[in-house]
């Protein structure tokens, strides 16, 4: 048994896998651990406030219990701090016994098709960034296009073409801020058009996000019968995932019913892999696919046939890519930081950096789920708690938990806390109320750490 320590550890990134991760080191029985949140943007909660789209209140609710976490001692949010320029790595950890990086994924990962750069080919992050009101991306879109192709069959591929494919005042219910709402009203959509290269076990929808389509009188899902396909490893997909087959079932209902009538058609089609993007003038004109089949291993391969689709926008939605952080190792080829399963090693193969450790996306990549998120950050605290336990972590903490804050007010830095964010969603929610609904974002960046540094007024 070894004897109990006190740690400060420093968790980069206050998104779920950063809430989690810091949760799991805040309750940990073995040592006192006193964790220090550092936040880029001056508000927490990361995908969930910024990568979500504002129509899914369900999905919404995650915040509540990352709420509930940032409330417990022993935890400090500092938002508003960009690791690698108001503060360096090697500085953290002269201040803390661990640094843990969750700084996620918000990049587009390339799609090398002739014509990606044209005008009107847009990665799908920087349209999710826009809608979900991020100070970091553009405040107004152009969305004067009639015929649209979204690129990709994941969750943000559906959200994508949902938020194009509905209204303006269907969508202001949310969150979503002013310029959003301005901007979405000028939308002339009325074909979206959602695009996989394989079929409908290989999809990576989830069921929810699917049938949700359907729930708006504004849309009518088509997807076309000789788009419904299995090969071998594709019903054994069926058989091995209840959500998958639960997909299939979708996809089949959408391809055997009555059309609906409504005022915008959003159709998916499978077995379409996109070659190129058709331009004139640098324009988008059009999206070429050729069709491809199933090869008996859950696999697609062309056919030779192509098709020209005639849109005038297209969005990529074909994943996202981690950032590298300045003074640590990073993979530019899987965009993650090289790491065993939790510590940070030197190089893909090399060994761990002490003190140093990573999860989610960063860790493993934009896949999975929020339930991926979570015992993801168990299998990165366990061996940070591990280390410590081995006599790996001890000592180097600062003494003064309060070092670090006149180091930060030393620099000028207009840091945001916790009880910050208390005001800028007090904020935020009033303006909501003003218009009969729960919150309107604040987009502006300055504004929200004007709001969040406010001194509170006592009453």
């Amino acid at each position: 048994m070894t004897n109990q320590q006190t740690l400060r550890v420093a968790v980069i990134g206050a998104g779920p896998a950063g809430i989690y991760a810091s949760d799991l080191l805040i309750r940990n029985e073995e040592h006192e651990i006193y964790v220090d949140l550092f936040e880029q943007m001056p508000a927490p909660f990361g995908l969930i406030r910024y990568g979500v789209a504002p129509d899914h209140p369900r999905i919404k609710g995650i915040v509540k219990s990352l709420h509930n976490v940032l409330d417990r001692p022993r935890l400090r949010l500092l938002g508003n701090i960009e690791v690698g320029r108001d503060i360096t790595v090697d500085e953290l950890r002269e201040y803390y016994d661990a640094v843990v990086f969750a700084t996620g994924a918000v990049r587009d990962r390339a799609l090398n098709i002739p014509g990606v750069d044209a005008e009107g080919s847009f990665g799908a992050a920087d349209f999710v960034g826009f809608y979900d009101g991020n100070p970091r991306f553009d405040r107004d879109w152009d969305l004067s296009a009639e015929q649209v192709a979204v690129i990709g069959v994941g969750n943000v591929g559906l959200d994508v073409a949902r938020v194009l494919a509905k209204t303006a005042d269907e969508l202001k219910v949310t969150e979503i801020p002013d310029n959003v709402y301005e901007s979405l009203k000028k939308n002339q959509a009325k074909e979206v058009h959602v695009f996989g290269r394989r079929g409908p076990a290989q999809a990576k929808f989830t069921p929810q996000e699917l049938k949700e389509l359907d729930h708006s009188p504004t849309i009518n899902v088509v997807v076309d019968p000789e788009d419904i396909d299995y090969d071998e490893a594709s019903e054994e997909a069926r058989r091995a995932s209840k959500s998958q087959d639960l997909v299939c079932q979708i996809l089949e209902g959408y391809a055997i019913r009555e059309p609906k009538d409504a005022p915008h058609t959003l159709q998916i089609h499978l077995f379409e892999s996109p070659v190129e993007i058709l331009e004139k003038d640098g324009k988008v004109v059009g999206l070429r696919t050729e069709r491809t089949e199933l090869d008996g291993n859950g696999g697609a391969r062309g056919t030779g046939k192509f098709t020209d689709w005639p849109v005038q926008a297209i969005y990529r939605a074909v994943g996202y890519e981690s950032d590298p952080i300045p003074g640590v190792p990073f993979d530019e080829k899987k965009a993650v930081i090289p790491n065993d399963g939790g510590h940070v090693l030197a190089e893909s193969a090399g060994s761990p950096v002490t003190g140093l450790y990573a999860t989610g996306w960063i860790k493993r990549g934009p896949i999975g789920l929020i339930g991926n998120t979570k015992s993801d950050a168990r299998q990165t605290t366990d061996m940070l708690v591990a280390d410590a336990s081995a006599g790996l972590l001890s000592g180097r903490a600062h003494e003064d938990a309060d070092a670090i804050i006149s180091l930060l007010e030393e620099r000028e830095i207009a840091y945001t806390t916790w009880q910050g964010w208390y005001q800028l969603d007090a904020e935020e929610r009033a303006l909501g109320e003003a218009e009969g609904r729960e919150r309107k974002k604040i987009v502006d960046w300055e504004e929200m750490v004007r709001h969040a540094r406010a001194v509170p007024v006592c009453v």
